[in-house]
């Protein structure tokens, strides 16, 4: 995606109301290089930042305050919700005890959210994470691994609690 543009698009945004205009939002995203599903909705406080790919599916949310950033790739499924607040990366540094910060040089990791699944408010998700179809993560959880379609995630770091398929 291009960062000049997500610029230009995070100065309009501010004029779009928040759950109107989707259409007009995703021609402006996807003119950045993102590919965003026609019955994609994104809110207008959402922010989508970096110089990696966004992907993201039919009929999928991004809620309000949403903050997707992206070095590398994010693929969001279809069907998805993500409720308010929700933070996205992709992009983290290698410890470095010897360097003269402990961030060491930075490295990217791609994020994919399966179809139909549920990331509740405030909820984060880290690079290089995956989660399976269906699945539903708690609120304030904070997401760093991989977990299998139709699990039930929660808490700080994310563990898996059960299964919700019937």
């Amino acid at each position: 995606m291009s960062t000049i543009k997500l610029y230009f698009i995070q100065l309009v945004m501010g004029l779009i109301p928040e759950t109107r205009g989707f259409a007009l939002k995703r021609a402006l995203y996807c003119w950045t290089g993102a590919k965003i599903a026609t019955n994609a909705r994104i809110c207008s406080s959402a922010k989508i930042l970096g110089n990696g790919s966004l992907i993201i599916g039919d009929n999928s949310w991004i809620g309000h305050n949403v903050t997707i950033v992206t070095t590398s790739t994010v693929v969001i499924g279809e069907n998805v919700d993500i409720a308010p607040n929700v933070y996205i990366g992709t992009g983290t540094h290698i410890v470095d005890i010897k360097g003269n910060r402990i961030a060491g040089k930075g490295i990217s990791k791609e994020v994919t959210i399966g179809s139909g699944t549920w990331l509740c408010a405030g909820s984060i998700v880290l690079p290089g994470s995956t989660l399976g179809k269906m699945s539903l993560v708690a609120a304030g959880s904070l997401v760093n691994g991989n977990f299998e379609s139709y699990s039930f995630i929660a808490g700080t770091p994310a563990k898996f609690i059960k299964s919700i398929k019937n």
